[in-house]
């Protein structure tokens, strides 16, 4: 790497910071992992890690529950505070897979003026601040809130999908309108899942749309949704207003930062073949039959899968954007396997970062861990897992990931024993039993 080339990407964390609201129960992971009590300890714990950015919330449900005239700081100011002293620079989140507090909601056709409203309230309140998330993950936020009806307003079909995505992203626009009018100069730092769709022959045309489907929020903001369009027509059809999408490619987002996050769930493979499967595996489009399993499950050509082609593939597609990954988490009971799946992350950052794109970062997700991402928020076990650090006894206590992440942020590669094997995701075990001989290359 010449003198010119720029630093190599960061290691940046975060802790896992969704509210969302399931029924009426609102889901509040700062509380759920103890967070909310611990604060600036916690806050300690990282910046001894030499981490120096974190995604963090100011969360409007939290901020603001009530009324929008009626906000409580003195939480997030101790916090924002600490960070300053600490040399932490915050990327702000607002919304994290919620819909914002009970007065609104994702359905809410006045939810982006709403947000746009209590994010001029931040801003003001912490000029300082030049990066921000309005809202995480639009896509896979619409696609649990209004396809899959896990998560509130609990719809299932494409027509609120594509309402609630266009919402969110008119929130995001609004919203770093009413950022900018205090801060000029902030960023855009717009998360998203790198998820990917493979299939068998008989399912290319639903892996097709699903693939499509999943860039749709990056192009929203990025004025690419044309008229005439097939997804332009789609949202018109799912009741979208023509006005949004016009203000789409007229309004310029200015600066942005991708941001990508990516698990081990994230690429899916359909397969017609459903004797080869379990019976609960069993689904389909209301067409056609198939089944939708993890594509690590299944026998894929080499190279395929994984973090370096998804970077890959999302950097060349929106060419010139700088990026980072804004979350890389995988929940297990073995640290080894936390320690791999980091590894390959890191390693796939570097490699890009050495051919010219022009990766930032790369986010330690869910630093103090999460309680009951197994049912995707939807039901209250208390089941936790832990992350950078485990808090399980009320003390935040690095795991070995935490050494780990301490020599990334060193700026350099870091050696584990854990790193002498595989992940569980490329043992030949992970396959399903009837796929032990390899299929047709999926495409």
């Amino acid at each position: 790497m010449n003198a010119a080339t720029p630093p190599g990407p960061q290691m940046w964390g975060g802790p896992e910071c969704s509210m969302v609201r399931v029924g009426q129960d609102m889901r509040d992971q700062f509380a759920d992992t103890g967070h909310t009590l611990r604060a600036v300890r916690d806050l300690e714990a990282c910046a001894a890690l030499g981490l120096r950015v974190l995604r963090y919330p100011v969360s409007w449900e939290r901020v603001s529950p009530d009324h929008p005239d009626e906000c409580d700081w003195a939480w997030h100011d101790a916090q924002l505070d600490a960070m300053r002293r600490m040399g932490i620079r915050p990327i702000l989140g607002l919304v994290h897979h919620g819909g914002g507090p009970r007065r609104t909601s994702l359905a809410d056709p006045h939810f982006a003026t709403r947000l746009a409203e209590f994010a001029g309230q931040v801003a003001r309140r912490y000029p300082w601040v030049t990066d921000w998330t309005p809202v995480n993950e639009p896509v896979t936020t619409a696609r649990f809130s209004g396809l899959y009806g896990h998560w509130y307003p609990h719809r299932e079909d494409e027509r609120a999908f594509l309402r609630i995505l266009a919402n969110e992203c008119r929130a995001v626009v609004l919203s770093m309108q009413a950022i900018r009018a205090e801060i000029p100069a902030a960023r855009l730092v717009q998360t998203e899942d790198l998820g990917k769709t493979f299939s068998r022959r008989g399912m290319r045309a639903q892996a097709a749309y699903d693939n499509a489907r999943r860039w749709l929020g990056f192009d929203l903001l990025l004025g690419r949704i044309a008229p005439r369009s097939f997804w332009h027509a789609r949202m018109v059809a799912a009741g979208v207003p023509p006005a949004w999408l016009a203000e789409f490619r007229r309004a310029p987002i200015g600066p942005m930062m991708l941001g990508f996050n990516h698990y081990v769930t994230s690429e899916r493979f359909l397969d017609d073949r459903l004797a080869l499967y379990p019976r609960n595996l069993h689904g389909g489009n209301g067409r056609v039959r198939y089944v939708d399993t993890e594509a690590l499950r299944v026998p894929m050509p080499a190279g395929s899968t994984g973090w370096l082609p998804r970077m890959r593939e999302a950097m060349d597609r929106y060419p010139g954007l700088p990026a980072a990954v804004t979350e890389v988490h995988l929940g297990c009971e073995d640290p080894a396997h936390q320690i791999r799946w980091l590894a390959e992350c890191w390693e796939a950052a570097r490699t890009l970062h050495a051919q010219g794109y022009p990766v930032e970062g790369v986010t330690a997700w869910s630093l103090f861990g999460a309680v009951d991402w197994c049912s995707l928020l939807t039901e209250r076990r208390g089941r936790y897992e832990p992350g950078v650090f485990d808090v399980s006894s009320g003390t935040p206590r690095p795991t070995p990931l935490a050494a780990a992440v301490a020599a990334c942020a060193r700026g350099g590669a870091f050696e584990h024993e854990a790193l002498s094997a595989p992940g569980w995701w490329r043992h030949p075990g992970r396959l399903h039993p009837g796929l032990v001989i390899p299929a047709a290359a999926p495409r």
